[in-house]
C-alpha cells in the first residue's frame, strides 16, 4: 500500500472486499454493514498511526474480527425468536469466490465462534496462535472449534459437481 494513501482513498478502494469479509464473519448483510462501519470509524480515528504500516487492510480486518467477537459475546443473552425472518443476500463476488452457494449456507448454519475460527483460518490464513489471540481464546479451543465446525460441514455440505469436476 502507498504510505501517502488517505483514509478516504483506502476505504473507497477496499470497501467491497471488506464488506465481503464482514459478511463471511457475520453471515448477515445488515450485521456485516454495521461491523464494517464501526471498524472504519475506529480505524479513521487511528489512521495517522495505521497508514505508516505496510498492511492497513490487515489492521482493519483484525479490528473487524475483534468487533465481531465482542458483538456476539454481547448477544449471548439475546432472546431468540421461534421463526427467524427470511434473509437473502446476493453478492456476485461471493458466488464467484466459491461458485457453490451450498457452502455459504452450510457456513451460515455453524455457530458464530466456529464460523469465526474457520474464516480466520481459511479466509485469512491465520495460525492457531494468531486466531487464539484475535478471539481471546486458547489454542486448544481454536483447534476444537475448527474440528467441530469441519465435522458439521462434512455432514451437511457436499461440493457441487459440474462437468465431471468439482467446482
Amino acid at each position: 500500500m502507498n504510505e501517502a494513501l488517505s483514509f478516504e482513498e483506502f476505504a473507497g478502494s477496499r470497501a467491497d472486499a471488506l464488506m465481503r469479509y464482514a459478511y463471511v464473519l457475520t453471515g448477515d448483510p445488515h450485521d456485516a454493514a454495521d461491523l464494517l462501519q464501526e471498524a472504519l470509524v475506529r480505524v479513521r480515528a487511528a489512521w495517522p498511526g495505521v497508514v505508516n504500516k505496510r498492511e492497513p487492510e490487515g489492521y482493519v480486518r483484525t479490528a473487524m474480527a475483534r468487533l465481531h467477537i465482542s458483538m456476539w459475546r454481547k448477544r449471548r443473552r439475546e432472546r431468540l425468536m421461534p421463526e427467524p425472518p427470511e434473509r437473502a443476500y446476493d453478492d456476485m463476488a461471493l458466488a464467484r469466490a466459491d461458485g457453490d452457494d451450498g457452502l455459504w449456507r452450510a457456513l451460515d448454519g455453524l455457530p458464530r465462534k466456529q464460523r469465526a475460527v474457520l474464516v480466520l483460518r481459511y479466509y485469512e490464513s491465520l495460525s492457531d496462535s494468531e486466531i487464539a489471540d484475535v478471539l481471546g481464546i486458547s489454542r486448544g479451543t481454536v483447534r476444537s472449534q475448527a474440528s467441530r465446525a469441519l465435522d458439521k460441514l462434512r455432514a451437511t455440505w457436499r461440493p457441487s459437481v459440474t462437468n465431471g469436476s468439482l467446482r
